[in-house]
């Protein structure tokens, strides 16, 4: 008890609610580029969509340039432009009418560093960034629960984005990685971050992780030649998933049925076993 309490403190530790918060409070720019006034707004109402309330609207523009204005800022964060404009800019992208969902995707990948500061002040960045940031920690978690079981690939748990200097027990690490997603969400739903604004939120992730470890440890006892690490690493993977949708719809005020909870549990669960099939392989 007294060594996992040791790991849980230490664990706890690594995070920085305050580092994600700046993240996401930082100022950030965007430069519009267009041959016309239609052009124009075609850009603006990506960037600001129609049905947002005026008033959000209006704030979401103020941080959105034409560049042709003689106000514009001589620097920007980045540059959203009509296919066809030639822009001699680094960090140019050409709006994808057809596809603007791609668009997006070719941002957020060209962008991490402003990924949060995106999903706070551009709404149509938000759900992409929360799906891409549960995506991307069910999977850091689905990893690290095989490769806790197979001592000879712990080395590649520094491709990891943040480990434990001293490897905690799998159910500390996840937990702390699930809380870390539960930062990343609030931040970039604009909400506030940190251990004592999110209380709830924690408290029911911390409850969760001795259920699902359980039961992974059952599976694995009763699949034998290693075969239970793939539903090991598949129940890591889908408990972290459904946290993370459990986490949007309660920045929602829309939290989970017990019903839709178990629906979001089920459907992760089957993309976790293919995502824990690939990584035994690699192992």
């Amino acid at each position: 008890m007294m060594k996992a309490l040791k790991q849980a403190r230490a664990a706890f530790g690594l995070l920085n609610p305050e580092e994600m918060r700046k993240r996401a409070a930082r100022e950030i720019h965007i430069g519009l580029v267009a041959a016309s006034d239609s052009g124009y707004s075609t850009l603006e109402h990506f960037l600001a969509p129609r049905d947002l309330p005026h008033e959000t609207r209006m704030e979401v523009l103020q941080r959105a340039h034409r560049m042709t204005d003689p106000h514009a800022p001589e620097r920007v964060d980045l540059i959203l432009h009509e296919p066809g404009q030639r822009i001699d800019y680094p960090g140019a992208h050409a709006l994808d009418r057809h596809d603007p969902d791609a668009t997006i995707r070719e941002i957020l990948r060209a962008h991490d560093d402003v990924t949060l500061a995106l999903a706070r002040s551009f709404p149509g960045f938000r759900q992409p960034v929360i799906d891409r940031t549960i995506h991307a920690v069910a999977r850091e978690n689905a990893f690290f629960a095989i490769a806790a079981a197979l001592p000879d690939v712990v080395p590649s748990l520094v491709e990891l984005p943040w480990v434990f200097g001293e490897f905690a027990s799998d159910t500390v690490f996840l937990t702390a990685n699930q809380v870390r997603m539960a930062f990343l969400i609030a931040a970039a739903c604009g909400d506030e971050v940190g251990f004592a604004h999110q209380k709830g939120s924690i408290a029911t992730i911390v409850a969760a992780a001795f259920g699902w470890r359980a039961l992974a440890r059952e599976l694995v006892g009763k699949i034998p030649f290693g075969g239970g690490l793939i539903p090991k690493g598949a129940i890591a993977f889908a408990a972290t998933y459904a946290i993370g949708k459990g986490l949007v719809r309660l920045h929602a005020n829309h939290p989970f049925t017990a019903g839709e909870r178990r629906e979001a549990y089920e459907q992760a669960y089957q993309q976790g076993l293919d995502v824990a099939r690939s990584f035994r392989e690699r192992a």
